[in-house]
């Protein structure tokens, strides 16, 4: 990790909670991604290690369909990163040059290798592939986008919200209790999980091993029974890591 991008408060929470957030990318010549924003309002690096690629942001608040250049599509277009470079954007610029619509505060880079391309939260940007290449991107929560992003996770990721504040008030206590006063503000209420969803879980787990055992009380009885179909249900009754094992040998 580049050291303008080591603070990472996201790093508080475990990987199995946390959602997708670091990438290896290969990709041929003309592939990449259209006008997107990063989730969470997180932002992010790119670092290139071989190739080049061609980069446009725009400032935020842009609208979407503006920055996708819906209504300068013409029939048949799709929206891939190669359609929208070699078609949308020329005409998306021309427009913003002509004062037909809003000014975007389009920016646009050519990365070469060896550049780390910073993309701060909220912002648009599309990126075309100008030859293979190969790159490392992570998405990175950092303080002084605390609460913007905590907004995004408190609603889309509610339980991992749980998780984060608990682990904020340990380490941040102060970033914790802003994020408590920007729910009161908000008049955002942020549910914990009931004690009887807690029981339900349990009740289930036992269940299902309840389950298991019974099966292989039924199987033993029917060895000491000499059932004939005994051959046939233990055959039926492989452990699956037997399975797989012999899977992984073949």
């Amino acid at each position: 990790v580049p050291s303008y991008f080591a603070e990472d408060l996201f790093n508080l929470i475990s990987e199995k909670r946390r959602p997708p957030y670091r990438w290896f990318l290969i990709g041929p010549k003309r592939s990449g991604t259209s006008a997107h924003i990063d989730p969470l309002g997180t932002s992010a690096w790119n670092a290139l290690v071989y190739g080049r690629k061609r980069w446009i942001m725009t400032k935020p608040g842009t609208r979407k369909r503006q920055v996708k250049g819906y209504a300068l599509r013409k029939k048949g277009e799709d929206g891939e990163a190669s359609t929208y470079f070699s078609y949308h954007v020329p005409r998306i610029l021309k427009d913003e040059a002509e004062k037909k619509v809003r000014d975007m505060g389009i920016r646009e880079v050519i990365q070469e290798p060896g550049e780390v391309i910073y993309v701060p939260g909220g912002w648009y940007h599309a990126v075309l592939n100008l030859t293979h290449t190969i790159a490392v991107t992570q998405n990175f929560c950092a303080k002084a986008q605390f609460l913007k992003i905590w907004r995004h996770v408190r609603k889309g990721r509610k339980k991992m919200a749980l998780k984060w504040l608990k682990a904020l008030k340990e380490k941040y206590p102060d970033l914790a209790e802003a994020a408590l006063k920007c729910n009161e503000d908000d008049g955002w209420k942020m549910k914990e999980a009931s004690k009887k969803s807690k029981k339900k879980k349990k009740k289930k787990k036992r269940k299902c091993s309840d389950s298991s055992d019974s099966e292989e009380r039924r199987e033993r009885r029917r060895r000491r029974n000499c059932d004939p179909n005994a051959e046939f249900h233990a055959s039926r009754a492989v452990p699956s890591s037997s399975y797989q094992s012999g899977r992984g040998s073949r």
